[in-house]
């Protein structure tokens, strides 16, 4: 059977098949997975409904070790560099080498269709039940998790609105909204449609859905707030960027950067200060999802498939408590290397790679809101304030704030964003909406950036604009619908 798919029937799974992380989500036997036997009554609804954050972990999306989105967009930047030690997974997505066949990079593709497909067979049969305000938050979270999976795909299958001059008019993708075994969706004419898509049901999301749904593992009204920061910021209009940030900003009463005394063991899941969002990894006897295999495994000590890149390796001062919680310099064998470690084990476990995703932070909203200002010209005040704010909260010693003003600013806060959001999927993705290229150091491998051990002519620049910062629709996708377009020149 092909792994990937005519993308209405992956929505089967939700109906027979849901992988949970822990009690709350039993589902009912076999014989009686029918929808109307399924979706008769509110707490069915919730099991469904958790079973599609739990779809996050697998299918590609963040599971596994090659294509997997928790090292995509490191590996397709210039965060990480190709350590020989390893396993050589992902190289097909380091040298930028993919085609409609690889599936190295792919993965993502079929495993936000598959997320999708779970909050579709949900909103499609909502109707079955008196509409409650339970039913009503139950239909936000899976409109919000509907956007968010669409929003992964978009940025990388498509350009984003940013990019260049052509990307608005650009094509979008496929934004599915039904379940429909025998559909055949064809990907919206322009970029902006589908970003008006995801914006539209982040929106229509944001009225019903609850203050707070209980943990991290579900989405509420602030992490909506900071997920329409997210979109907003890379459709360009910073004014609803803004808007939309400081909303979800101010619906704390204590600052959601997370504070400097919890960040390392916020990465040990010991702390969920700062995080809005997260894929929960919190059931080890019955999820035990790898999450973290993709950067490195346990063998003769720590084995990584790429190092920190050293270039920036070295800009994470000794005073910066992201150098604990990201980064260990630790011998493969005989040789040491600086592994990133951010998804390697929870505190009072030997079990390695099992942590939760944190798909999204305050920090990043933080900075998604101080870009914005300095973009649109309207308050470089405010941004700097915001960035003096994170700055406080990862250096253990802070005593005098930054002064920065002008293009200084701007730059400093691009810089506090990679520092702060390496190794989460974001840097290939913030370089692709700001239209420039991916350049690479010249340094190798070893924890001083030495070693000359980098393929034959291995690639170091990734030109802007170039064709492949959209990543080739998977041909098992297009040969099971045709009305699937694939990206140029693939």
């Amino acid at each position: 059977m092909k792994k990937i798919f005519n993308i209405a029937v992956l929505s089967f799974i939700a109906f027979s098949s849901i992988h949970c992380s822990d009690e709350r989500f039993d589902i009912l036997p076999n014989d009686q997975d029918s929808p109307e036997n399924i979706y008769s009554s509110e707490a069915n609804f919730r099991v469904m409904m958790d079973g599609a954050y739990d779809a996050f972990k697998g299918s590609g999306y963040y599971s596994g070790d090659t294509g997997s989105s928790i090292i995509l967009g490191d590996v397709l930047a210039d965060n990480l560099i190709l350590n020989p030690k390893g396993r050589q997974t992902n190289t097909v997505a380091y040298q930028w080498s993919y085609s409609p066949q690889s599936s190295d990079v792919t993965a993502l593709y079929g495993g936000a269709y598959t997320v999708i497909s779970r909050a579709n067979s949900i909103l499609d049969n909502i109707s079955r039940v008196p509409y409650t305000d339970v039913m009503k938050n139950i239909e936000a979270e899976a409109k919000a998790v509907r956007a968010i999976a669409h929003f992964d795909i978009a940025r990388a299958y498509a350009k984003i609105p940013t990019q260049s001059g052509d990307a608005p008019t650009s094509l979008g993708i496929a934004y599915v909204t039904h379940f429909d075994p025998e559909a055949k969706p064809s990907r919206d004419a322009t970029v902006t449609e589908t970003y008006n898509k995801i914006i539209k049901d982040l929106e229509d999301a944001l009225v019903n859905i609850n203050t707070t749904n209980g943990t991290v593992g579900r989405l509420n009204k602030t992490s909506v707030l900071g997920f329409l920061s997210r979109v907003y910021l890379y459709k360009g209009d910073y004014t609803k960027a803004v808007e939309y940030g400081e909303q979800c900003i101010s619906s704390s009463s204590s600052s959601m950067v997370g504070g400097k005394e919890n960040f390392v063991n916020v990465w040990r899941d010991g702390s969920d200060d700062g995080e809005l969002f997260t894929i929960l990894n919190s059931n080890l006897a019955s999820d035990n999802v790898t999450v973290g295999v993709a950067y490195n495994q346990d063998v003769r000590g720590i084995r990584s498939e790429y190092s920190v890149n050293f270039d920036l390796f070295t800009k994470y001062t000794g005073n910066d408590v992201r150098k604990e919680a990201y980064v260990l310099t630790a011998n493969t064998g005989d040789i040491p290397y600086n592994h990133v470690i951010k998804y390697r084990s929870r505190l009072g476990t030997n079990v390695r790679q099992v942590v939760d995703v944190k798909f999204l932070r305050g920090s990043e909203v933080y900075l998604n809101v101080a870009e914005a200002y300095m973009k649109s010209g309207t308050n470089p005040t405010r941004a700097l304030e915001l960035l003096n704010a994170l700055r406080s909260q990862r250096y253990i010693s802070y005593p005098t704030p930054g002064t920065e003003t002008g293009a200084a600013l701007l730059n400093a806060i691009y810089e506090e964003r990679r520092l702060e959001l390496a190794f989460e999927n974001d840097r290939f993705w913030t370089i692709k909406r700001l239209g420039q290229a991916v350049v690479r150091s010249n340094f190798g491998s070893a924890v001083d950036g030495t070693g000359g051990d980098q393929p034959e002519g291995a690639l170091k620049t990734l030109p802007a604009n170039n064709f492949r910062f959209v990543l080739p629709i998977p041909q098992d996708a297009i040969n099971l619908n045709p009305n699937i377009v694939q990206n140029p020149n693939y």
